[in-house]
């Protein structure tokens, strides 16, 4: 711990008239304290609830074998865990790798029926996510993601992110429909942010 003295000013010492009375330092405690949140108790339950932190990696991989053209499947879809949790987290990036360029549909979807929503169940598994995200339009609701016509080049993984509207989603899902013309095999990871 440093320490400091610090004299104090008088009209005397401002005209360059030297004085020194008794006892005229005064001396300041100067020391850096480190402080570190690493979460918060939940005042309803007393329980601990950790400060989120942003994937490093994708995960979540879910492989689609022999998607015809028009179908729908849904991702994350594993044995694992089948759906992204994103409470805590702001945006997610999310990578899909089709074996046939073309275009591909992509919203997001509550899901699946199988999970509550927090304390809610059952759920309307499927169904494309709603909320009010427009200041144009403030009386309603909108899909809260939905892309009618991506391209996607084949045999690379195309990676996307979406900030902040899927922030503290609990239960969510891709659909993501094959419009490409043909046959794909889909393969999809994501990464949460905060």
């Amino acid at each position: 711990m440093a320490k400091k003295s610090f004299a104090p000013w008088s009209a005397e010492t401002a005209q360059g008239i030297k004085t020194d009375p008794v006892n005229s330092n005064i001396e300041v405690k100067q020391e850096v304290i480190p402080a570190v949140n690493v979460g918060t108790v939940n005042t309803n339950t007393g329980e601990w609830i950790g400060v989120a932190t942003s994937d490093e990696i994708f995960f979540g991989t879910t492989i689609h074998s022999a998607i015809g053209n028009g179908e729908t499947v849904l991702a994350p879809e594993n044995n694992i865990r089948n759906y992204i949790d994103m409470t805590g987290f702001k945006h997610i990036q999310f990578a899909l790798k089709p074996s046939r360029a073309g275009n591909y549909a992509i919203a997001t979807v509550m899901g699946p029926a199988t999970n509550s929503y927090a304390n809610l169940s059952p759920v309307n598994a499927g169904a494309d996510l709603k909320g009010n995200q427009s200041q144009a339009t403030p009386q309603d609701f909108e899909d809260i993601f939905y892309d009618s016509a991506e391209a996607m080049t084949a045999d690379v993984w195309n990676i996307f992110m979406i900030k902040d509207i899927l922030s503290d989603q609990k239960l969510l899902q891709f659909k993501v429909v094959n419009n490409s013309g043909g046959i794909s095999t889909m393969e999809f990871a994501f990464m949460r942010l905060v």
